[in-house]
C-alpha cells in the first residue's frame, strides 16, 4: 500500500470511529435517561474518549485530521500539498458516513434516517465559528511550538469543554456536520441546518490561520501528528 493510500485509510477509519462514538453514545444516552443534561454529559464524555483514542491510533499515519477544516488549515500553515485536500476530505466524509450507519445499525435503527433536529440561529452559528476557531488555534499552536505530542489530549479536552460552553455543542468539523444528518437521534442535525454550520466552521478555520500566522510565524514542524 502506498503512502497516500495508508493516510487515506487512516482518515477513513479515524473519522468512522469518531462518528460511531458521537452517534452511538447519543443513542445510548437517550435510551438510558430522559434527562437532557445527563444525555449531553454522556455524549460529551464518550466523544472525549473516542477522540483521544483515534488521534493516538492514527496520528502517526495521516496526522489524524478527521476534519476538512484541519486539512485546509494544515495546507495553509504547514505546507501540506493542495493535492491532498480532495482525497482527505473524501476519506473523512466516507468514514463519517460509515460510522454513522454503523452506529444506527448497532442500535437496531435503519442505517440512514435523516435527522429532523433543527439547529439554527445566529447564536448557534456564532458558536460554531468560535468552536472551530479555538480548535484550530489549539492544534496549530501546539504544532508550531513543537508540542504535537499534546494534541490528542488537548483536542479531546477542548472538544469536551466546548460541548458545554458553545450553544451549538461544538461540531467544529464540516465532515461531522454532513454525516450527522444521517441519524435522527440525539446527536443528529437536520440537513437544512448543516450548510450554515459548515460555512461558519470554515470561516472560523480561516480566521484561526490568520491568528496563527500572527502569533506563531515560525513553524517548528511540518504537519499535524
Amino acid at each position: 500500500m502506498n503512502d497516500l493510500a495508508r493516510r487515506l485509510l487512516a482518515e477513513f477509519l479515524g473519522t468512522a470511529f469518531l462518528l460511531v462514538g458521537v452517534i452511538g453514545s447519543g443513542i445510548m444516552a437517550e435510551r438510558l435517561t430522559d434527562d437532557v443534561g445527563l444525555q449531553l454529559l454522556a455524549n460529551a464524555a464518550a466523544t472525549v474518549g473516542v477522540l483521544y483514542a483515534v488521534i493516538l491510533m492514527f496520528g502517526e499515519v495521516s496526522g489524524a485530521h478527521l476534519n476538512p477544516a484541519v486539512t485546509l488549515a494544515d495546507i495553509l500553515l504547514q505546507k501540506r500539498p493542495w493535492v491532498d485536500l480532495g482525497p482527505y476530505v473524501a476519506a473523512q466524509l466516507a468514514g463519517g458516513a460509515v460510522g454513522v450507519m454503523a452506529a444506527n445499525l448497532m442500535f437496531d435503527l435503519d442505517p440512514i434516517n435523516l435527522s429532523d433536529k433543527v439547529r439554527d440561529g445566529g447564536g448557534q452559528y456564532l458558536g460554531e465559528l468560535i468552536a472551530t476557531f479555538g480548535l484550530m488555534v489549539l492544534i496549530f499552536s501546539l504544532v508550531r511550538t513543537g508540542r504535537s505530542y499534546l494534541v490528542a489530549s488537548a483536542v479531546a479536552a477542548y472538544i469536551g469543554g466546548a460541548y458545554w460552553f458553545t450553544s451549538s455543542t461544538s461540531f467544529a468539523n464540516p465532515a461531522v456536520s454532513v454525516t450527522r444528518t444521517l441519524s435522527d437521534t440525539f446527536a443528529g442535525i437536520h440537513p437544512g441546518s448543516a450548510p450554515m454550520f459548515i460555512v461558519m466552521q470554515f470561516a472560523g478555520a480561516l480566521l484561526a490561520v490568520a491568528a496563527i500566522r500572527a502569533l506563531y510565524p515560525d513553524d517548528a514542524e511540518t504537519g499535524v501528528s
